[in-house]
């Protein structure tokens, strides 16, 4: 079967605010192609990513993804691996072509399970989808007692696990940022497991990184995730030699196998988090799973909007033993909510497992979605080149 069409839908909150909520809007992805129709989701800004897709070539290595995609052949992952490396290689000059190319992958994915009747797990060479434990992915509260309250929250609903970010840590001196520490940490009690995400606050600012450590120890905190800019790796191994017991995470700004390969060989990261919305897709993630368990990093996903996202991002190591940790949307907007007819709920034991049906074993809700479509046209010179496709 050939690619026949691809589909890109720019949905948005109704209204967009500062928060760091990645949640807030989308850009789903719909691959026709034999008679079967596969989904996927972005994770970068929706209108970029449809330019990326159709705009006119600036030169030889600068074309739009969809020149490297309609009419390409589909039968193997193969075949997906190839077109890929052909927009790599086509738009290389074009930066928003991996985040654009993350979501057309996952939907060729949801395609090929759903022509094969399997899920995509075990096309990847999975026997089983083993039970991780999902984390609350929130947000740190304007004060300590707000995150006090969202952590006992998450207790209340159920995990066992969350991870707070962003907000005011690391904006202000260490004792307040201490505070929410020991807030989260109350909050969720002794028991669960506790992360922290900074969000690259700090630059490549090792000291100030490293005076969060002892209080982040203090707090029984298991990583500190992104305390630097991506591409800092100096700055990631001084932090994690500096000999405490928090582990150092990062990976989720890799839009390449390379620069997730780079934090864990020159970073000295315990935890590398990928997004299958930003690196490329899952057949990427893939690599970078296999790679983590071959150095003895964990691999965890990176998601913060629906449930497509999160069963993409859970594939490529629903199999992995030694990565049992898994980031799930707790608390996304109701856009994120309301894009999938169905959700990865955990179980009786409070584990979630990547779904046990064909492609990605997501539903895509297309009525609720109509609330959130964003009327988009793109023209040059006159010429439409891009409109909202009809649902």
């Amino acid at each position: 079967m050939n690619i026949e069409a691809v589909d890109l839908f720019y949905l948005a909150m109704p209204e967009i605010t500062d928060e760091a909520d990645g949640s807030q809007d989308a850009l789903l992805v719909r691959v026709s192609a034999g008679g079967h129709i596969g989904w996927g989701e972005c994770e970068a800004a929706p209108l970029p990513s449809i330019a990326a897709f159709i705009c006119p070539k600036s030169h030889g290595v600068c074309r739009s993804v969809g020149e490297s995609v309609l009419g390409q052949r589909l039968e193997t992952p193969a075949d997906i691996a190839r077109i890929s490396a052909l927009v790599a290689y086509n738009s290389m000059d074009l930066l928003q072509a991996a985040h654009t190319m993350s979501g057309i992958e996952m939907a060729l994915w949801d395609l090929l399970g759903k022509k094969r009747e399997e899920p995509v797990w075990r096309i990847l060479g999975y026997r089983q989808t083993l039970g991780k434990t999902p984390y609350a992915s929130l947000l740190f509260g304007d004060t300590p007692e707000i995150t006090l309250e969202r952590a006992r929250g998450a207790r209340r609903d159920g995990f066992s696990a969350a991870k707070f970010g962003w907000g005011p840590v690391g904006r202000d001196d260490v004792a307040v940022d201490a505070d929410h520490f020991v807030a989260a940490r109350e909050g969720l009690g002794p028991d669960a497991h506790f992360m922290v995400d900074v969000g690259q606050i700090f630059g490549e600012d090792t000291e100030a990184a490293a005076a969060r450590l002892e209080p982040l120890d203090d707090a029984g905190a298991l990583w500190l995730e992104e305390p630097f800019d991506a591409g800092a790796f100096e700055a990631y191994s001084a932090l994690a030699a500096r000999g405490a017991r928090v582990r150092i995470a990062g990976g989720e700004a890799a839009h390449n196998v390379y620069m997730a390969k780079h934090l864990i060989d020159y970073g000295g990261i315990g935890f590398v988090q990928i997004d299958c919305g930003r690196i490329g897709g899952i057949g990427p993630a893939m690599k970078v799973a296999e790679m983590a368990s071959a150095r003895n990093v964990t691999y965890v996903n990176h998601t913060f909007t629906s449930h497509l996202a999160l069963s993409a991002s859970m594939q490529p190591f629903a199999g992995l033993a030694e990565s049992r940790i898994c980031e799930y949307p707790a608390a996304p907007k109701e856009l994120a909510r309301r894009l999938t007819a169905n959700h990865i709920t955990p179980d009786r034991e409070g584990l979630i497992r990547a779904p046990d049906a064909p492609g990605l074993g997501m539903e895509i809700d297309t009525e609720r979605m109509r609330d959130y479509l964003v009327d988009t046209e793109i023209r040059v010179q006159g010429r439409l080149l891009y409109r909202t496709p009809a649902l």
